[in-house]
């Protein structure tokens, strides 16, 4: 069954009916000073955008413009940070905060996702119509827990870890090649598939802080506790999430040093000057003549 487009213009009219005019149609109010409409009709290279979406109550007009720029990219079309802060001048700090926005009322899902190769994806899904699932979803199946053995303790979850701004695959890369290095420098913080997918985010938090992975090493292993660790992880998360350090300050890059050459002596009049190589100064290279050269007569 078809659905009506509320938003279409309707077919149009004879001029007769006073109607055809902008400032004559239903709603407009010249006096007021409000919006009028003059709209005319796509038929090609266009997005369909709801109005949910350009009329948010909560979301920034930055995000409403950003949404709006992915809902109409084609499909496979990189929306990385970098690749976005290329096309705007808004900045990677700025649209970083624009796709949060999103991703919090829905019109953006990213997941983490390790393929057959090992190497970690970030999957971004754009939906045009929040908590609809969209039919290019594939369906996964619910991960099943391994049932509890009788008597055993129920495993408690793990403290919750900071998030990193946007989860580039390269961050999260380099967040699980840290947290896969702990156990060479302290064999009790050999952690587990589940236990290193949870902490990789909080770990990338501080790798997006321009920190260095051995920076991060050494704040999540440096004075560990003499007794056995009996939950690593959960240590691990409550030192990723209570140290987090701060978002460095914003610094423009500096200016490139002068170049300060080295003193030469004139080859003319001994002078001294400053230059990248023996020659002559500059008095005596406005004084030399070209040299010119005699031909025979003919």
């Amino acid at each position: 069954m078809d659905t009506q487009n509320i938003s279409a213009r309707p077919h149009a009219q004879s001029r007769n009916d006073g109607e055809s005019h902008p400032s004559r149609r239903a709603g407009a109010n010249t006096r007021s000073g409000g919006v009028i409409h003059d709209n005319a009709r796509h038929t090609t290279r266009f997005t369909v955008i709801g109005n949910h979406l350009a009329q948010h109550a909560e979301l920034s007009l930055l995000a409403i413009g950003l949404a709006v720029h992915i809902q109409s990219l084609p499909g496979g079309a990189l929306i990385d940070i970098r690749t976005l802060a290329a096309r705007f001048p808004e900045g990677k700090a700025r649209i970083a905060a624009a796709l949060r926005e999103l991703e919090a009322h829905g019109y953006l899902r990213r997941t983490c996702e390790r393929t057959s190769g090992g190497r970690v994806v970030t999957r971004t899904v754009s939906c045009n119509q929040p908590g609809r699932s969209g039919a290019t979803d594939e369906p996964k199946p619910t991960p099943r827990r391994p049932a509890r053995r009788e008597g055993e303790p129920p495993r408690r979850a793990l403290p919750a870890v900071p998030q990193p701004a946007y989860r580039a695959p390269d961050l999260l890369r380099s967040a699980i090649e840290v947290l896969a290095g702990l156990r060479r420098g302290d064999p009790r913080l050999l952690l587990s598939v589940t236990d290193v997918d949870h902490l990789a985010p909080g770990v990338a938090a501080w790798l997006e802080r321009d920190l260095p992975p051995s920076a991060v090493h050494h704040a999540l292993t440096a004075d560990l506790p003499a007794e056995p660790l009996h939950r690593p992880a959960a240590l691990l998360a409550h030192r990723l999430a209570a140290q987090l350090p701060p978002v460095p300050p914003f610094r423009a890059p500096a200016a490139p040093e002068a170049v300060r050459h080295p003193l030469q002596n004139c080859d003319l009049c001994d002078r001294a000057f400053r230059g990248p190589e023996r020659g002559g100064c500059r008095v005596c290279r406005g004084l030399r003549q070209p040299a010119t050269t005699a031909h025979p007569s003919g």
